[in-house]
């Protein structure tokens, strides 16, 4: 396969569309939840009521983190530029080794995109150590395995 600076545009696109996937799941679980607190009546064992609501608002709690940091995610994907083809491995390169191919943005894990997956990582991942700042042709060990940077767009 031979990258183009579109593979990276894809690859960009495919990680907002993870993103506003479990977006939309998150929403729509707080959703049910703040309608359960609204359908919630009181019955006659008080305590039993109690515990209820406060379960549903922890999850509520939950669920509200889980939503900002996938907010978070989103607005740091939205702030990589794709615009440009990279000589060296930085924040933004799609990459193609002899064994993976990576898209260094945020962690999403492995993404399936037409005929070819690759996995999302971000620079704080102990792989995306290893590649930072490496050119194509180099080769890298890590964790018992050598593979070749093929191509870096």
């Amino acid at each position: 396969m031979h990258l183009k600076l579109n593979t990276k545009i894809e690859a960009k696109a495919a990680c907002l569309e993870k993103v506003q996937a479990k977006m939309q799941i998150c929403q729509r679980e707080l959703n049910q939840i703040q309608q359960d607190l609204a359908n919630e009546t009181k019955s006659s064992a008080g305590d039993k009521y109690e515990t209820g609501r406060a379960m549903l608002q922890i999850e509520r709690e939950k669920l509200g983190k889980q939503l900002l940091e996938l907010e978070q995610l989103q607005a740091f994907l939205n702030a990589i530029s794709t615009e440009q083809k990279h000589r060296r491995i930085q924040l933004g390169s799609f990459l193609q080794t002899s064994q993976f191919n990576y898209f260094i943005s945020v962690s999403l894990g492995e993404i399936h995109l037409g005929d070819f997956s690759f996995y999302a990582i971000s620079k704080q991942t102990p792989i995306a150590q290893e590649l930072l700042g490496k050119a194509k042709g180099k080769k890298i060990n890590f964790r018992n395995t050598s593979f070749e940077i093929e191509q870096i767009v």
